[in-house]
Order: C-alpha cells, then sequence, then structure tokens
C-alpha cells in the first residue's frame, strides 16, 4: 500500500473513533439534562403546586369554620375547601415524585385531614358549652393551628411533603459536575473531530485534486451545525428549569398565586419532550457522519489497496 493509502486508513479509523466517542459522549451529555427536565414539568413541579393548593384550601377551610361558628357556613365552605385539599392530594398522589415513601406520607395526611373534618363535625353539632370547645381544640391540633407533639399535624406533614418534593425538583434541576464534565469532553471532541474533517477535505482535495469531498462537506456541515445547535437547546432548557425552579420554591402568599406559578411553569417547560425527543437524533447525526466518512473515503482505500505500492 502506498503512503497516501496508508493516510487514508490512518485518517478513517481516526474519524471513526471521534465520531463514536462524540456521539456517545454527546448522548451521555445531554440527556443527563433532558431526561430530568421531562420528569420535573410533568411530575415534580406539579406535585409541589398540588401540595400548596392542599395548604390553602385547609386553610380557608378552618377560616370559615372559625368565621361562621357552630352553626354558621359548614356545610358548604368547609366542606367545598376539605374537597379541594383531598383533590388536589389525589393529584400530587398521582405525580409519585417520592415514590413508595411520597405515597405512604399522602396517605397519612389523607388519614388525618378525614379525623380533622370528624371533629369539626362533632364541633358543629355542639352550639354551647366546653364540650363544644374541646372538639374544636382537637381539631385545630390535628390541623396544625395549635400545637402538637412530632409534628403529628395535617400541616406539619405538608410541609414536610413539599420540602421532599421540592429537594427532588432541586436534584432534577442540578447542573451537576458530572454534566458540567460531559459537556467538557463533548466541546473537546467537536472541535477535534471538526478539525480532522477540514484536514481531511484539504487532503483529499491536495491528493486528488477535487475542489470539495461532497460526502465529508456533508459530514463537516452536520458536525458544524448539530452540536452548537444541541449546546443552545441545551442551555436555554437549563435556564428554563431554573426559572420554573424558581417559582416553586417559596410558597404562593395566596391561593390564587399557585395557579399562575402552575401557568408559569408550564410555559417555561412546554417543550421538554420535544426537547428529550432530540437525543435520538444525535445517534441519528453521528452514524450519519462516521458513515459519510466511509463512504468518502473507502472507495480510495481500496483502490490503493488493489494497485500496491507506485
Amino acid at each position: 500500500m502506498s503512503t497516501t493509502g496508508r493516510e487514508l486508513v490512518r485518517g478513517l479509523r481516526l474519524l471513526l473513533a471521534l465520531g463514536v466517542t462524540t456521539t456517545l459522549v454527546l448522548l451521555f451529555a445531554y440527556r443527563g439534562v433532558h431526561d430530568d427536565t421531562v420528569p420535573l414539568a410533568s411530575s415534580s413541579a406539579p406535585g409541589v403546586l398540588a401540595v400548596d393548593t392542599a395548604h390553602h384550601a385547609l386553610r380557608a377551610a378552618h377560616r370559615a369554620i372559625r368565621d361562621g361558628g357552630p352553626r354558621g357556613d359548614l356545610s358548604s365552605e368547609f366542606h367545598t375547601q376539605v374537597s379541594v385539599a383531598h383533590q388536589s392530594l389525589a393529584v400530587a398522589a398521582s405525580k409519585n415524585v417520592l415514590g413508595v415513601a411520597g405515597r405512604h406520607d399522602l396517605q397519612t395526611v389523607t388519614g388525618l385531614i378525614s379525623v380533622y373534618s370528624h371533629w369539626v363535625e362533632r364541633w358543629g353539632k355542639e352550639e354551647h358549652g366546653a364540650l363544644g370547645t374541646a372538639y374544636l381544640h382537637y381539631a385545630e391540633q390535628v390541623l396544625g393551628s395549635r400545637p402538637v407533639p412530632a409534628g403529628g399535624d395535617v400541616m406539619s406533614r405538608l410541609a414536610a411533603l413539599r420540602q421532599g418534593q421540592l429537594d427532588e425538583a432541586e436534584r432534577q434541576a442540578a447542573f451537576t459536575r458530572p454534566l458540567r464534565l460531559g459537556w467538557g469532553a463533548v466541546a473537546v471532541l467537536y472541535c477535534a473531530l471538526l478539525l480532522v474533517l477540514l484536514h481531511t477535505q484539504r487532503f483529499h482535495r491536495r491528493r486528488f485534486r477535487r475542489a470539495v469531498q461532497p460526502q465529508l462537506l456533508v459530514a463537516t456541515a452536520l458536525c458544524a451545525l448539530g452540536v452548537p445547535a444541541l449546546g443552545w437547546i441545551t442551555l436555554s432548557a437549563q435556564r428554563a428549569t431554573a426559572a420554573a425552579l424558581e417559582e416553586i420554591r417559596v410558597p404562593a402568599g395566596r391561593p390564587n398565586g399557585v395557579p399562575l406559578a402552575a401557568d408559569r411553569v408550564q410555559d417555561l417547560l412546554a417543550g421538554a419532550d420535544r426537547w428529550r425527543s432530540l437525543s435520538d437524533g444525535v445517534l441519528f447525526a453521528g452514524g450519519a457522519v462516521v458513515a459519510l466518512a466511509v463512504w468518502a473515503l473507502w472507495p480510495r482505500i481500496a483502490e490503493y489497496r488493489w494497485k500496491g505500492p507506485r
């Protein structure tokens, strides 16, 4: 084999090694970000907001009975708000943010709400006297309006559940050290692959007197445009997840603040599924670059093998 043939073989081997390695590292780095963006959008953020809704509903329910008294608005507003709390906790359970432990906590909170409602109903039947006062005292202890040992009240458990879900959301939104290292490796490999493609194109033009090798040109374009585009998408997604996390980190001060926060989170993370689906395109584009390199160089290598030294 002539020197030209050996150089072509070395160039092809280098392109194959860089193409495969860049594709795999890019896939890892890309999915490392976007695989967590989808559950943040569909599970963790809605779960936190559902707990916030339940919290506000229970506060509103207790205000209704305190303002209305035993013969007041107990049969309508109170039951409406308790129903909202139950529905919100059902939504939180369906999101399954914390797995089995989270479902167990939600079942416990749901049971405590039923106990709270029971004491309120007993209080509603007592218009005057110490017995009615005792029932209201028990109800407020279960709810958390009065101190109760070991945080065994509804509000304390809701706060702990919210914090657990928020911790999971923060983990999903974090740009961790392995991801930073992964994207740093992508940048290095991308530059190396692009330089080798350009060098191979130049070598082909100089040795074979052809201005452009079409397959190498397409491979270079895929590399030059594809990796920066995916990097920009990932940067935009990371900014969106950080903004969404800020929306849910601090509980809304008013009940109407929860749906507003939910709408903002939905707008910020509306493209999460689309962003993640592009990871399939990473494999396709990487395979295309490798295939184009083989298509461009293998026929030349075969020619020199048949012709032998000259």
